[in-house]
Formats: structure tokens, C-alpha cells, sequence
């Protein structure tokens, strides 16, 4: 079954690692990454950094990256597209031997976050023996099926869903309330504190996986 995976990386164990130590305070998010063949990989990314020419000189010195090309500016963001040639095995791995897909990836704050779609569960299981082996630090940080109804799309449990489906369709999120947390509980027959916890876990999967997870600068 297809599964989606959060996978975590140390900075100095990927590309980019010098200039995150240069510049530890920027942030970058992947929106697009292809493999073109098995030595190098073409992002395009934005990065958030209060000092552009920094970037640009941490960019041009970092020996992982080369035709840095800054492509866009928009409200101190800059969409950069460039070649990642050095540190980038895992990235080769999942995206050629495993054939999944970077469905987004952020880096900041001394580590990469990686939120992946594998074909199979055996091939999320293969890159971990992979990174093992290779004495990578992958730390896995969460894993979910994508079946084929709507919850297991952005990660929620079936009683998650059906919680908020509810709650929507009682009115729970109208201005005035239609429905309050005690009705809901009823309506279920769990505790109030039951079913608080029930909607706060949900809209926390429903946001971070519908959004990319969330913000590096947050801890889970």
C-alpha cells in the first residue's frame, strides 16, 4: 500500500550543510525536486533569509550546489532553482531506487525534514535499511497509509474523521455554534475530554498534512 513518511536528516548529512551553518537563521523549503540522473538533483526551492547577499555568497561557496539561479522575489523570499551534486545519497535513493516522491522538504534550525510518498511500505522499510547501512541518522517521525478513502489522505484516523465530519455537519464551526463540545460529546457518547482531544489531534493531522506538516521552528 502506498505510504507517506516523515522523515528527519541531520544538516551536516545533506546538501546545503554550509550554508545552513553559514546562515542559521535561513530557511528552506523544496517545492519541486528531480533526480536527473543518479550524481545530481534539481530543486527548486524558496528560501526565507533576512540577508540576500549572504545567501547569495553562501550559495556560491557551498560545494554541494552549482547554477545556482535566483528565479523570484516576493516578500523576502527567494525561489532559487540549482543542481545539488554532493551529500544528496538519500535523496538518490528514494527518488531513483525506490522511484517515490518529494512531497515537500525543509531545512533550518541544523536539519532537514522530508515528507515522502513511497510506492509500497517495503520500499519506506528498504530506505531505512539503506540509511542504516550507510550510516545515515534518519530519524522517522511519522508514517501513515495512504489508502483510498478521504481521511487516510491527510492522515487522520478513521474516528478523527468522522469526528470532524460531524462536528462540521452539527454546525460546531458556525458563527453562532450550532453544536458545543458537551453536544458533541453526546452525540458520540464519549467524555467532553474525549472528544477535545479527538478534535484537536485531528484539526493538528488535517492542518499539518494538508499544509506540509508545519513550521521547522515548532517541535512536535
Amino acid at each position: 500500500m502506498t505510504t507517506i513518511a516523515e522523515l528527519e536528516l541531520p544538516a551536516d548529512e545533506f546538501a546545503l550543510w554550509e550554508t545552513l551553518d553559514a546562515l542559521p537563521d535561513a530557511r528552506f523549503e523544496v517545492v519541486q525536486v528531480v533526480a536527473r540522473n543518479r550524481n545530481n538533483a534539481i530543486p527548486y526551492l524558496w528560501v526565507r533569509c533576512d540577508d540576500l547577499p549572504a545567501l547569495s555568497d553562501a550559495l556560491e561557496n557551498d560545494p554541494s550546489v552549482e547554477d545556482v539561479t535566483l528565479l523570484e522575489e516576493l516578500d523576502g523570499e527567494f525561489l532559487y532553482r540549482m543542481t545539488w551534486t554532493y551529500r544528496i545519497r538519500v535523496l538518490i535513493h528514494i527518488l531513483v531506487e525506490e522511484e517515490a516522491t518529494v512531497l515537500n522538504a525543509r531545512g533550518g534550525d541544523g536539519r532537514w525534514r522530508f515528507r515522502v510518498l513511497f510506492p509500497t511500505r517495503d520500499s519506506l522499510a528498504t530506505t531505512h535499511e539503506f540509511c542504516e547501512a550507510s550510516d545515515f541518522s534518519i530519524d522517522l517521525k511519522q508514517v501513515y497509509e495512504l489508502d483510498s478513502t478521504r481521511h487516510g489522505r491527510f492522515g487522520l484516523t478513521e474516528s478523527q474523521y468522522v469526528t470532524l465530519v460531524t462536528a462540521l455537519e452539527l454546525g460546531y464551526y458556525d458563527i453562532p455554534r450550532g453544536i458545543d463540545l458537551q453536544g458533541l460529546a453526546e452525540e458520540f457518547g464519549i467524555s467532553y475530554q474525549s472528544v477535545s482531544e479527538r478534535l484537536r489531534r485531528g484539526h493538528r493531522n488535517f492542518v499539518r498534512n494538508a499544509l506540509g506538516w508545519g513550521s521547522l521552528d515548532e517541535e512536535d
